[in-house]
């Protein structure tokens, strides 16, 4: 049995050390840049705009979490929630906490009149796109995913002349 509960400042370390191993396991372990006080902030600073919520066992020992924001869809004219991280450790997956994680964002964005519940996953992630088809989740299959950052993050926005006027 999962409780899901939201995250408090004292679940930092555990959620930090959660998306590092996410984060091997995506084959990226050089990538995160994140600290304990740039996540402390943004989810418990003065006006946070990313949430999380943790999954626990029977004994109240974190077995996952999920992180998440609030998206904006033009066409419905609601919010919805996009999914950033959903991490269950290795050892309890398969006890039903990712679902139970899914489930919560679900009835919370139902329960505020969000359009959806929407996420990304590696192509090469076989176990989770299973995972995801099962609860009833269907890929975009015409979309694709694009990003700028770092230099050309850097260079382009440089450009643009318009960075002071805010």
């Amino acid at each position: 049995m999962s409780v899901i509960r939201p995250a408090t400042p004292a679940d930092v370390p555990v959620i930090l050390q959660m998306i590092h191993e996410l984060a091997i396991y995506e084959k990226e372990p050089d990538a995160v840049r994140n600290t304990p006080e740039m996540l402390a902030e943004v989810l418990f600073g003065e006006h946070p705009r990313v949430f999380a919520h943790m999954a626990e066992n029977d004994a109240g020992e974190v077995r996952g979490f999920a992180l998440w924001f609030l998206n904006y869809s033009t066409w419905e004219g609601v919010h919805g929630i996009y999914l950033e991280d959903l991490y269950v450790t290795p050892e309890a997956r398969g006890e039903g906490h990712g679902k139970a994680l899914l489930q919560h964002l679900a009835a919370t964005a139902v329960e505020r009149g969000y359009a959806r519940v929407e996420w990304s996953v590696l192509d090469w992630n076989e176990p989770s796109i299973n995972f995801y088809r099962k609860l009833g989740a269907s890929p975009m299959e015409e979309w694709s995913t694009f990003r700028l950052t770092g230099d050309a993050l850097a260079a382009f926005g440089a450009r643009s002349g318009a960075g002071a006027r805010g």
